[in-house]
């Protein structure tokens, strides 16, 4: 398919958004369903935190960033699919780069920690926890954080290249 046969949902703007907004609402699902007391997976990427559960816990690190993952989903919808102009694109661009980075920076930044083995993680990070971080976690938190990424780019194009809306009498 050429760039004349393209319809607005295959542009790669909207399916970067998609995946980016797949990838958040699945994030955010995951939360939840920790939250209200699920625990596949979050012995593995929680440790001690999982079988305790404090409120602190449950509140912020699974009700707090299941939102914040929704509000990460929407805006991916946003750079997607919106006509946003002006303050506003330029506003949801950058909070989609700063997205991007905190995800990128998360996955990377704790695989590195994790692969250099510094001595002072060898007592709150199990075997386990750390081969799953490796191989699980972290390659879906730089996945996400590329999707952000590249909607964010795609996003600037996408706006910059439609004519602007026509003006009111």
């Amino acid at each position: 398919m050429n760039r004349a046969q393209e319809g607005p949902d295959t542009e790669p703007s909207t399916l970067w958004g998609r995946t980016a907004c797949v990838w958040a609402a699945a994030f955010a699902a995951l939360h939840f369903y920790w939250a209200v007391g699920g625990d596949v997976g979050l012995n593995i990427s929680a440790g001690p935190l999982a079988t305790e559960r404090p409120l602190w816990f449950v509140v912020t690190g699974l009700w707090g960033v299941g939102a914040l993952c929704l509000l990460g989903a929407l805006l991916a919808w946003l750079l997607a699919r919106s006509r946003l102009r002006g303050v506003p694109a330029l506003l949801a661009r950058r909070l989609g780069w700063g997205v991007s980075a905190l995800l990128l920076a998360r996955g990377i930044g704790v695989e590195v920690l994790l692969l250099i083995n510094p001595t002072h993680l060898d007592a709150s990070v199990s075997a386990g926890q750390r081969a799953w971080t490796l191989a699980l976690w972290n390659p879906w938190f730089i996945a996400g954080g590329l999707a952000f990424g590249l909607t964010a780019l795609r996003s600037r194009r996408h706006t910059d290249a439609e004519p602007p809306p026509p003006s009111r009498p």
